[in-house]
Formats: C-alpha cells, structure tokens, sequence
C-alpha cells in the first residue's frame, strides 16, 4: 500500500472509530509495522499542526484520536448543542489526584488518605468518564479498584501518566504536617 493510501486509510479509521485506536491495531489495518505506523502517525500530528486545522489527531498511551481543537469550541457550541461542561472543584480534584498518582486504587485508600467520605467524589469522577473501575482487589470484602480513563489523559492534554508532574516528598510532608494542624484546628472548635 502506498503511503498516500496508508494516511488516507489512518484518517478513515480514527474518524470512524471515534475513540483512540491502539498503534498495533492500526498498524495491522494498514499492514506496516508499529514503529514505521508509529512514525507515520507522528509525522500525520505534525502536519495537522502545521497546516492550522480545525481537527488535530493526538496521542494517548501509545493509542491515537483524531479530536475538534479547543480553540473552536465557541464556534462548535452554535450548531450543536452545548456538550456538557465538566467543573472540577476542589474536593473532585483532590480526589482525582490521588486516583492518578496511587492507581489501582481502592475507595478506602483514597478515604485514608483524605480523611473523609468520597463516595460522592469518585461517583462524580465516574460519572463524568475521568475515572473507572479496574477490578476488585483481592482481599476480604474484594472492594473495587480505581483507575484514570483516556478521557482523562485527553482532559489534561497529556499523552500518559508518566507525563505527570513529579511531587516532590517535601511538599508531600508539607501538606500532610498542614492537613493535620487543620483536622486539629477543628477539633478545638
């Protein structure tokens, strides 16, 4: 197949798939192997880039999309009806933080850690498909485990969590010594 066929075939299969398409499978498809369809794919990124397009094919964890730009959702949202904005506030983030950085991670751990209820938390992070179900630990009571999702590596413009910002073990001590004082502050009251 030509490489001209190849892309053409690329941009047939993310477009109708919708969702990301792992490397290998797309490598299958267009009958090349992964690291010469990996080359290609990236090389395909960088012109979409170049040439200024309202779509831009992107990267997750070695699979690939082909998505609208944030730059024209103001422009989308006059034809089509208003996708649903997700608001992240603290509490969600916080959440959200510790299932990305301790993933698999089960909803008790994620309470240790917080010191308080999150049932609510992690439903709403479900709910909103940054967060999923991995499976059950294997322990007594076989309580779920919790993981991020693709759409949250999209959320956060990141192709994996290696792309994670790195917490420093200081900072770490820092806020566990600051959540403390405040769980004893409200003691006092």
């Amino acid at each position: 197949m030509e490489l001209e066929k190849r892309e053409a075939a690329i941009e047939a299969i993310l477009f109708t798939m919708g969702d990301a398409v792992e490397a290998e499978k797309i490598a299958a498809a267009i009958e090349l192997d992964t690291p010469s369809t990996e080359k290609l794919l990236h090389e395909m990124m960088e012109r979409y880039r170049e040439e200024d397009r309202g779509i831009q094919m992107i990267e997750l964890d070695h699979s690939y999309q082909l998505c609208t730009k944030k730059e024209y959702y103001e422009t989308l949202i006059k034809i089509a009806r208003q996708p649903q904005k997700i608001v992240l506030t603290d509490v969600l983030m916080e959440t959200l933080s510790i299932i990305a950085y301790k993933q698999p991670v089960t909803r008790i751990e994620i309470e240790k850690i917080r010191g308080v209820k999150s049932d609510h938390a992690v439903n709403k992070l479900v709910e909103f498909g940054l967060v999923k179900e991995l499976g059950r630990l294997d322990a007594p009571g076989k309580p779920l485990l919790f993981g991020t999702t693709e759409e949250f590596l999209r959320h956060f413009g990141v192709q994996s969590l290696e792309e994670l910002p790195v917490i420093n073990p200081m900072q770490v001590e820092d806020f566990k010594s600051e959540a403390e004082e405040e769980v004893e502050m409200k003691l006092k009251v």
